[in-house]
């Protein structure tokens, strides 16, 4: 295939550089958006009389057959083209004659390949929009089922105080809100067209961005012709919101694996979302939630390629820019999928009320209300906090919990106790007391499950 850029010089290179600055490969799956942009450059260019009304209709109706015959199958790439852009106008060529050479008029591969990006990845976000807002109501529906099962809440993954199920749950739901809300903040910054920029100094054609804009369904335009064809930022911010995103699906999983542990046994994962061993019968891997967490540090270095790529080079366009997209289309290959296969785990997963309880019990994690309540009958904070830690010490060393201890006992620490403590330290009460927004009490869970609910709608 003869180089589009032959004339200056023989247009012709070492196989091995050949191979080395081609993108087609990867490019490729923008084979679509660089169809649909090219078919807006030519309803504008006849628009603007550059080209007549019936070059750029035969130009549009060879697109669209190139277009179906790839989506068909019957076209397939050539690996001799050396980008999508240069594939597509090859075969246009092909196909209606000198008039296919007339498409590329008042553009330039700069300005096409930035175009072809964003339409591609609004497209890829859009869909990681809904995958995310599926894995926001499995959330959402297996805390709103577990509103009122008791487990014990961890700090330094040390038994800390009672929470709910529910409660914990929620917080991943309010991370996935934050989540979404910055891909749809990104989304805003980068819907705004680059064609027109051309190489980098805009065109002396009669041309409107405007029109090819409306078209393509951006909100306006680069008003920088130089940042219309240098501009990668909004790969930076995509992949740092896909970074945040994968980061809270790690931690996520972290705890899934852990519940899902003998040593824990507070969830068990529906058999179609584990492995077993192929030499330990009883094992049930959680496979999936590993695998999101490994493949976490896969879209951080994306993240950081991107910065990498980007922080040296000087304006306006530069080839180090073609590195730009192995790294976004790997995140959002790797985004997608995990949120395929983690909704489907969360919805499946079945809880262990009466394991968690059991943990909560044994866990001292009343021990703060047992002091609240010596603070209730006058007695210093400190000072009752002490009293308990030695409750404590005496539970560990006579293998008892602070519900099962005698009031005999618990006078010999301190003769402020009466009868009514066991009621203070009860853990369904100690959850119920916890009345403060944002808290772990029934009424808190099921206002934030109402935020959750009217978030979903865009209240």
């Amino acid at each position: 295939m003869e180089k589009m850029w032959a004339g200056r010089t023989a247009g012709e290179t070492n196989q091995i550089a050949d191979d080395f600055n081609s993108s087609i490969s990867f490019d490729s799956r923008m084979y679509r958006q660089d169809i649909t942009g090219s078919m807006a450059h030519s309803s504008m260019l006849a628009a603007c009389g550059v080209l007549t009304a019936q070059e750029s209709e035969a130009i549009n109706d060879a697109l669209a057959g190139i277009l179906e015959d790839l989506d068909a199958g019957r076209l397939t790439f050539d690996p001799a083209a050396e980008d999508i852009h240069m594939f597509v106008e090859a075969v246009l060529t092909e196909r209606i004659g000198a008039l296919g050479k007339k498409l590329h008029t008042a553009r330039s591969r700069n300005d096409q390949v930035a175009v072809d990006l964003r339409l591609y990845l609004r497209d890829e976000v859009n869909e990681i929009l809904s995958l995310l807002t599926d894995l926001l109501k499995a959330v959402r529906d297996q805390a709103a089922a577990n509103v009122s099962v008791i487990m014990p809440g961890y700090t330094h993954l040390q038994r800390a105080q009672p929470i709910t199920f529910g409660h914990h749950l929620l917080a991943y739901a309010m991370m996935l809100t934050r989540d979404i809300t910055r891909l749809e903040d990104a989304l805003k910054r980068m819907n705004v067209s680059p064609l027109g920029s051309c190489a980098l100094a805009g065109t002396t054609y009669p041309t409107d961005s405007e029109i090819t804009a409306a078209a393509l369904g951006f909100d306006g335009i680069c008003l920088n012709s130089i940042d219309g064809v240098s501009d990668r930022d909004y790969c930076v911010e995509l992949l740092a919101a896909f970074s945040a995103l994968m980061m809270h699906l790690s931690r996520f999983s972290e705890e899934i694996i852990l519940w899902s542990s003998w040593e824990f046994k507070f969830v068990e994962l529906d058999d179609a979302f584990t492995t077993g061993s192929s030499i330990m019968p009883q094992k049930k891997n959680p496979d999936m939630a590993e695998l999101v967490r490994g493949k976490t540090g896969r879209v951080y270095g994306d993240l950081f390629t991107m910065l990498t790529v980007l922080k040296g080079i000087p304006l306006a366009y530069n080839k180090d820019m073609q590195e730009d997209k192995e790294a976004i289309f790997d995140a959002v290959d790797t985004v997608k999928m995990c949120l395929k296969v983690f909704t489907p785990m969360i919805a499946t997963m079945k809880p262990l009320p009466e394991n968690m309880k059991q943990a909560a019990q044994k866990g001292f994690i009343n021990a703060t209300d047992l002091a609240d309540y010596l603070v209730g009958k006058g007695i210093p904070f400190r000072q009752a906090y002490k009293t308990v830690g030695q409750c404590v010490g005496y539970c560990v060393k006579n293998g008892k919990v602070l519900e099962t201890l005698t009031m005999e006992e618990y006078k010999s620490f301190d003769g402020n106790f009466d009868e009514d403590l066991y009621a203070a330290i009860d853990l369904e009460n100690c959850v119920e007391k916890r009345i403060s927004k944002g808290g772990t009490g029934k009424a808190s869970v099921l206002k934030q499950i109402d935020y959750i609910d009217a978030f979903l709608k865009g209240e």
